[in-house]
């Protein structure tokens, strides 16, 4: 019996539309789950190029990567400086959940 080869796979070559980009991080936003954003950003700046990211943004590549990690929790002015060198914002909306 022959081994199964598997491959990782990377989404990142996937998210290249804006479209594509807005719909990833508006989903992750909107899960309240702050590993999956981290993920999908992580995944978006990857698909833009990691070091472009990072030049634009003013973010040095390697605290980029160490703020994106499994175990990195990026700060507000991180994630608002990648947002802006994508051309992108966050914005806030009332939540669907009623109150309680």
């Amino acid at each position: 019996m022959t081994k199964l080869q598997t491959t990782p796979f990377d989404g990142a070559k996937y998210i290249t539309e804006p479209p594509h980009v807005i719909e990833l991080l508006n989903d992750a936003l909107e899960s309240g789950e702050a590993g999956y954003l981290v993920a999908a950003l992580k995944a978006v700046i990857r698909s833009k190029c990691m070091t472009m990211i990072a030049e634009k943004s003013g973010v040095k590549r390697q605290a980029l990567y160490r703020s994106l990690s499994e175990d990195g929790n990026p700060t507000l002015e991180t994630l608002l400086s990648v947002l802006g060198a994508m051309n992108l914002q966050l914005a806030v909306k009332e939540s669907e959940a009623k109150a309680a």
